[in-house]
């Protein structure tokens, strides 16, 4: 019924409504769940040999870590917090990198493992007590 372009078209727009109105703790989270999908279809390419989408999940999911997560870290609040994700983000991101490199998803389990375990902490301590929509 809708082409490619109209669905993708579409999905911006819903994508850049959420962002709008999204508090921020929910853009953290919509952040998480970005990453996180993106090195589980990367795991997906890893399984089907398809280097080229590999790479841009692999790329996509960096991105998201590091200009997204990371970016977003506030060392002057929250004690040793900050530098601990801080930590966590650059070592998820290095082993992303590497598995890459490597061509090697052996990893990937255990990286998406402690994103997910990260998101869902991070998504029990909602201040506004209210359940946060997933991307």
């Amino acid at each position: 019924m809708y082409t490619n372009k109209g669905k993708s078209a579409y999905t911006a727009v819903s994508l850049d409504s959420q962002v709008a109105g999204a508090t921020p703790h929910q853009l953290i989270t919509m952040l998480f769940d970005g990453a996180i999908n993106a090195m589980r279809r990367a795991e997906i390419y890893f399984q089907q040999g398809n280097i080229a989408r590999r790479g841009e999940m692999i790329s996509r999911a960096i991105n998201i870590i590091d200009n997204g997560l990371r970016a977003g870290l506030n060392h002057e609040v929250g004690g040793q917090i900050p530098a601990d994700l801080e930590r966590l983000y650059e070592y998820v991101s290095r082993n992303l990198l590497e598995a890459n490199l490597n061509k090697s998803g052996e990893k990937l389990p255990q990286l998406i493992t402690l994103m997910v375990e990260m998101a869902e902490t991070w998504k029990a301590i909602d201040p506004q007590g209210r359940q946060v929509s997933h991307v």
